[in-house]
C-alpha cells in the first residue's frame, strides 16, 4: 500500500482522505476499508449538509468519486423509506450508519430455471449507529430499510467499483428488472438527472478474509 492514512479518522474529510490512501493501489482490503469506516464516529456537523430527504422515497447523495476507484455517498432514509432488493453490479458495498437504525434484509439469487417463485430470506440484521455492513453479489441480495414511523435514518455508503445501473427484484415472483441508480445531489447541491450520464471506474482487486 502506498502512503500512510489515519486509522481513526475524527471528520468525514479525514476519512474521505483515508479511503483515497487505501484505494491508491489495484488491491484494496475489505477488513481494512471496513476497520476505517467504522472508527470514525458519526458527527452531524460533519455529514449534514449532505443528507438530503425527500418525502417520497429515500435518496442518494453523492460526497466524493474516489479517482474513479468508488462512489462515497450518504443516503437519507424517511420515516417507513426502504430499498428494493437489489444486487450491486459486482461491486463491494460497505454501508455506515450515521443516525437512525436500519434494517438489512438478505435474500438469495432466485433460480433461474424457476420462472415465478417468492424469493428466499436468509437472513436479518439490524445496524444502529457507526456500525458498518458489508455486501458483495456472491453473499446475496438485500434491502435496506428504516422501519421507524418516527425517526429518520442517514448512512454512509462506499461502492467500489462505482455503477450507474443495478438489478431489482420483486419478492413474491423473483423477478427481475434493470434499473438506473442517479443521485439526489452532489457535493451538497441538488443535481438534476441528465439521461445518458455513465460512470467510468478503474478496476479494483478486494483482498477478501478467507473465512468470507
Amino acid at each position: 500500500m502506498s502512503g500512510d492514512y489515519k486509522l481513526n479518522p475524527e471528520t468525514l474529510q479525514e476519512l474521505i482522505e483515508s479511503l483515497h490512501v487505501l484505494f491508491s493501489t489495484d488491491k484494496v482490503n475489505v477488513e481494512e476499508v471496513q476497520s476505517v469506516m467504522e472508527n470514525y464516529k458519526s458527527d452531524e456537523d460533519d455529514w449534514d449538509k449532505f443528507a438530503k430527504y425527500d418525502h417520497h422515497r429515500y435518496t442518494r447523495n453523492l460526497v466524493d468519486e474516489g479517482n474513479g476507484r468508488f462512489n462515497l455517498m450518504i443516503l437519507a432514509w424517511g420515516e417507513g423509506q426502504g430499498s428494493s432488493i437489489h444486487s450491486h453490479s459486482d461491486a463491494h458495498c460497505f454501508m455506515k450508519v450515521l443516525d437512525g437504525t436500519l434494517r438489512e434484509s438478505l435474500f438469495s439469487w432466485p433460480s433461474e430455471s424457476e420462472k415465478r417463485r417468492a424469493m428466499n430470506q436468509i437472513g436479518v440484521n439490524d445496524y444502529q449507529r457507526d456500525q458498518v455492513a458489508y455486501i458483495n453479489d456472491s453473499k446475496g441480495l438485500h434491502r435496506v430499510e428504516n422501519l421507524s414511523h418516527s425517526d429518520s435514518a442517514c448512512s454512509l455508503h462506499l461502492y467500489s467499483p462505482p455503477f450507474d445501473s443495478c438489478k431489482c427484484f420483486d419478492q413474491r415472483t423473483g423477478k427481475c428488472a434493470t434499473s438506473k441508480v442517479t443521485f439526489w445531489s452532489k457535493y451538497g447541491e441538488r443535481t438534476p438527472f441528465k439521461p445518458g450520464g455513465g460512470c467510468q471506474s478503474a478496476v479494483v482487486e478486494f483482498e477478501q478474509p478467507e473465512n468470507n
